[in-house]
């Protein structure tokens, strides 16, 4: 009965988050159980055009370092932001969702050269978080029961708690430009004068991932109550 109800609970995350949390969650226990080591997953340009060892370019996103504190906490995150992206405002267009996660990784393994980063799955976190936090500008958000404040604020907060962790905040920079880039491209250029859509998601991933009808019983993760966690509560202004 148990493994029954964790197995309905694991089928009802929505498809992209369910894929991504469960690669994390199998690289790092591959890592954990010394079957792979950090060093065949980090993101080597070098690597990966002199010994076309192209899987580091999607295995970087994919740890978060050895079972700890740093791990669950972006584990959580990644989880909860992505889930209310895909269930939100992604709601039935999943290859519009998969492509910003294309677009996302793209623009990230780029920069990443310059800036000298070995791992990008952090930084990937906060872009969704980024993205999230934009399109719900009213939720009032809670970080750890000491600070209130909107959720456009809710990327910045985290890289001011890494730095007080004495983390480097560059990977935090990085995941807010390449969200802001996304979200300056899709949300608001489009809709400036003189402006128009410069990401269209191609039409095979609309093949592959678009379903053409819904199901109007589907009961989605809420976006304005995020709740479940003391420093990610919200709620919208007003309500």
């Amino acid at each position: 009965m148990a493994y029954q109800t964790i197995r309905q609970e694991y089928l009802e995350i929505p498809v992209v988050t369910r894929a991504y949390a469960t690669a994390c969650v199998l690289t790092t226990a591959a890592v954990q159980l010394e079957l792979i080591t950090p060093f065949q997953l980090y993101f080597n340009p070098d690597l990966i055009l002199r010994n076309y060892q192209v899987w580091r370019l999607i295995t970087n996103f994919l740890f978060f370092g050895p079972v700890g504190f740093n791990f669950l906490f972006n584990m959580i995150f990644l989880y909860r932001y992505c889930r209310m992206l895909e269930e939100g405002s992604f709601r039935g267009r999943t290859a519009d969702f998969v492509f910003m996660f294309l677009f996302g990784g793209l623009l990230m393994t780029i920069f990443g050269t310059f800036v000298n980063l070995v791992f990008l799955g952090q930084a990937f976190t906060i872009m969704l978080v980024y993205i999230w936090s934009r399109r719900n500008p009213s939720v009032r958000m809670n970080f750890f029961g000491l600070l209130n404040f909107q959720a456009p604020f809710l990327p910045w907060v985290l890289m001011g708690f890494s730095l007080l962790l004495g983390n480097s905040i560059i990977v935090d920079l990085l995941g807010i430009a390449v969200g802001h880039v996304y979200y300056f491209l899709e949300d608001v250029f489009p809709n400036q004068p003189g402006g128009g859509r410069w990401l269209r998601t191609p039409s095979f991933l609309k093949m592959l991932f678009d379903t053409p009808e819904e199901d109007a019983n589907y009961d989605p993760l809420p976006e304005d109550r995020p709740g479940g966690f003391a420093w990610g509560e919200g709620q919208r202004l007003g309500g």
